[in-house]
């Protein structure tokens, strides 16, 4: 802990929705005003996911997510851009007849969740290396189109954060990194609170973390109510951190969050309080070793 601490902020993710709490940014303006806020707070990446502005449900209108980066740039206010590529991984199975693909289905190629990549060229982009059951739909990742992805990552000199859902993920990094797939020092997230994933508790963190590649550089993070104690525990055990409107909606008990701000001061409070030091963009680029494109 004689480094100082990255603050991710998970913007507004997929799943969440406005009912659950109408100050959710789902606009491609309120995005980038969100992002804006959260670094303004502390956070050294902003981690984005795009909406459909009628629907508000995830997108990978390749438009909506240019529209969000030029926002957040002509501000001139410096810090990192982390997209997703998880949209387009879900498959729902039909009732009687699971082969065939039911609605709310999204499973996509990898060129189809990399295009806005190579496009865009943002300093980070996630890498998801799960297959599993989320809600009612498999998520499915399978290892040839995490190869292809990362390919298309690494072609737009771009780093691909490695998110990691459970044990099996980390084995699967490790088949990746020795195929020369993925190239190290690797940046991993570890998602803890996912229902049918790894857990969000102590045991399960030291667990995950004793497993990763040798000078991986990583993150965790915990869902719901979970958000905070992790925040503390990855600091503790060495990692960084994240918060964020993707993950949770409250700052207490019963009490919404005003927005991302408050989530990522809150981040701030508890990892200083613990002795630590926040990381600024600048600083997080030289720790991940990012270079201008």
């Amino acid at each position: 802990m004689n480094r100082k601490t990255i603050i991710t902020c998970a913007v507004t993710g997929n799943l969440t929705k406005k009912e659950q709490h109408p100050g959710l940014p789902i606009t491609p303006s309120e995005i980038a005003a969100s992002a804006l806020e959260a670094a303004d707070a502390g956070a050294a990446i902003v981690h984005l996911h795009a909406r459909d502005p009628q629907t508000g449900l995830g997108c990978m209108n390749l438009d909506t997510y240019i529209e969000i980066v030029e926002r957040i740039e002509k501000c001139n206010r410096d810090v990192i851009i982390n997209l997703t590529t998880g949209e387009g991984g879900r498959f729902v199975p039909s009732p009687g007849e699971p082969r065939v693909a039911g609605p709310g289905t999204t499973l996509a190629t990898p060129l189809a969740h990399t295009a806005h990549i190579s496009k865009i060229r943002p300093e980070i982009c996630t890498l998801d290396l799960n297959t599993m059951w989320s809600g009612q739909a498999a998520v499915v990742n399978s290892p040839q189109s995490v190869a292809d992805m990362a390919e298309q990552i690494y072609a737009a000199n771009t780093l691909p954060e490695i998110e990691i859902f459970d044990s099996g993920d980390i084995a699967l990094l490790h088949d990746l990194i020795a195929r020369k797939i993925i190239k190290t020092p690797v940046m991993v997230q570890l998602v803890l609170g996912v229902r049918f994933g790894a857990q969000a508790t102590p045991d399960t963190m030291m667990y995950l973390v004793r497993q990763l590649p040798a000078n991986a550089i990583w993150s965790a993070f915990g869902i719901g109510r979970m958000e905070f104690p992790m925040v503390a525990q990855s600091y503790l055990l060495g990692g960084h951190v994240r918060v964020g409107m993707e993950d949770n909606l409250h700052i207490a008990k019963g009490r919404l969050t005003k927005g991302n701000g408050e989530l990522v001061e809150r981040a701030k409070t508890i990892v200083q309080s613990l002795g630590g030091e926040i990381a600024s963009p600048q600083e997080a680029r030289e720790m991940l070793s990012i270079t201008a494109a």
